[in-house]
């Protein structure tokens, strides 16, 4: 059905057996399967009189049990493994007794309804609000009278970060607001303040030894005696390492690059005061905010916080955008080994250019090599492999000219059933195994005549074979010099079988 009705729309959900995916197919099915690493792809039931795609539908599970939630008009249905059923028949306002738990009841005073809508919750926390969009307005709302709007002069779209990026781990404190039509514009960020460092400097009135190193430096650059006395606040009460650890916490936090230099300049005036601060801290906070930043930038759109930083690879997302410039400087600037780094990013920009049909297969091919040369860490057997998966059999095979291990171009050409040319790569080789592997694959592959005529034109080849069949089928051997004419040899052959 989905190879002939193709998929409409899909949605990621996670239960307790892991990361599951929900489709909805063409002819307006859906299917789902709770574990993508166990693939087991179960068709829900029909909804009655579905002829065109819900308005929104929403994957529910809970005590083992996945179910698929689904607004078609006013009606609202829910399908479970053996049937759907309606939940709501006609329009009502809802009331406080009609559901389990009424969350809150807030009037927008906009009386055309949202685009869009997603629950917006903390980390860890139970606190929640909503969050909807229309054209030009973004509105979170919470359990009280009260609301926070952006509004925007241009159209805007939003969506949770583990959708916009893919990421796992504790992403749900903030989202994302996107402006522009057909091209990202801009982006700009709605979070909740986390409770780190950050926080802890910039609360009004804050005594934090982090506050007050960052108010020592801000004063020591106006040529103001109170850096002094900040200063000597701090050292007095021996705070002066743990306000510069905070310092450089509360600069990952930050989005703006000005703040975040402001908060590093402090944690950089404060180590000048201590003696043996160790520097991989501040270093590698350095290091990561340059890299935050770039990919943070309206060109890139990749808007990850600091605490989402650790737990995906930027590397992997920047090559899957195929921005491979810029994950090679990311890369040269973290000083990655050349096999985690840019010799990765350069085998995956190679795969991506061999999918390419609008060119020949030796342009692609002489492409490629100009591009990857010797560079170690570099595969090319599996770059065409890909071709060949591509349907791209003459570019494989002009790629593993460039493949220097020949125990990498055989098995290839063995499964691209270029026999022949298998066999002279394994000769050139030099390497009898080899040697031995495609004459076996030759022996099965091709009629008995066939073989033989083949093995006539590799002399390295047969001799081997020769020496294979006198140990392991001596009555091949005597079907071998029939062939060759060789009268001496069969002589020889039959005088053996007789004192045998």
């Amino acid at each position: 059905e989905v190879l002939q009705n193709h998929v409409l729309e899909a949605k990621v959900f996670h239960t307790e057996y892991g990361t599951g995916v929900a489709i909805l197919t063409g002819a307006h099915r859906f299917s789902l399967t709770t574990n993508i690493d166990d693939l087991k792809l179960r068709r829900m039931p029909e909804v009655p009189g579905l002829q065109k795609p819900p308005s929104c539908w929403a994957v529910l599970s809970q005590d083992r049990v996945t179910i698929i939630l689904l607004a078609v008009g006013q009606d609202l249905y829910l399908l479970d493994n053996t049937s759907c059923s309606v939940v709501v028949s006609e329009p009502r306002r809802v009331s406080a007794g009609s559901r389990a738990e009424k969350f809150c009841e807030f009037n927008s005073s906009i009386r055309s309804p949202p685009k869009q809508m997603v629950w917006c919750t903390r980390p860890r926390s139970r606190q929640r609000a909503v969050v909807v969009a229309w054209d030009r307005q973004l509105m979170v709302a919470g359990n009280s009278t009260e609301c926070i709007q952006y509004p925007s002069g241009k159209r805007c779209h939003f969506q949770r970060p583990a959708q916009t990026v893919g990421l796992r781990g504790p992403s749900w404190g903030h989202c994302h607001l996107w402006q522009g039509q057909g091209v990202l514009q801009e982006h700009q960020w709605c979070q909740w303040p986390p409770r780190t460092a950050s926080q802890e400097i910039f609360k009004i009135a804050s005594m934090a030894p982090g506050a007050l190193l960052l108010e020592a430096q801000k004063e020591y650059e106006k040529e103001s005696q109170k850096a002094d006395e900040y200063l000597r606040e701090i050292k007095d009460q021996k705070l002066l390492p743990e306000a510069v650890s905070q310092c450089i916490e509360a600069a990952g936090y930050e989005h703006e690059p000005d703040t975040q230099k402001s908060l590093l300049r402090a944690a950089s005036f404060g180590k000048c005061f201590i003696d043996k601060f160790p520097p991989e801290s501040f270093v590698r906070m350095c290091q990561d905010l340059r890299v935050l930043n770039a990919i943070r930038d309206y060109q890139i759109g990749i808007p990850l916080t600091f605490t989402q930083y650790p737990y995906g690879t930027v590397r992997e997302w920047l090559v899957l955008r195929r921005l491979y410039p810029l994950a090679i400087r990311i890369c040269e600037y973290l000083r990655l080994s050349e096999i985690q780094g840019v010799s990765r990013i350069l085998a995956h920009w190679a795969c991506y250019k061999v999918q390419q049909k609008d060119k020949s297969d030796e342009e692609v091919a002489h492409a490629i090599n100009q591009k990857l040369g010797d560079t170690p860490g570099i595969s090319y057997s599996e770059i065409a492999a890909r071709a060949y998966d591509c349907g791209r059999t003459e570019l494989a095979i002009k790629l593993l000219e460039y493949e220097p291990r020949s125990g990498e171009q055989v098995p290839l050409l063995l499964k691209m059933k270029r026999s022949k040319l298998a066999l002279s790569k394994a000769i050139e080789s030099g390497d009898t195994d080899l040697v031995y592997t495609v004459v076996l694959h030759l022996k099965n592959e091709l009629n008995r005549g066939t073989f033989f005529m083949t093995l006539q034109n590799q002399p390295v080849a047969l001799s081997l074979y020769r020496q294979f069949c006198k140990h392991q089928e001596r009555e091949t051997l005597k079907d071998l010099y029939n062939q060759d004419d060789n009268h001496q040899e069969l002589g020889n052959f039959h005088v053996h079988s007789s004192y045998s």
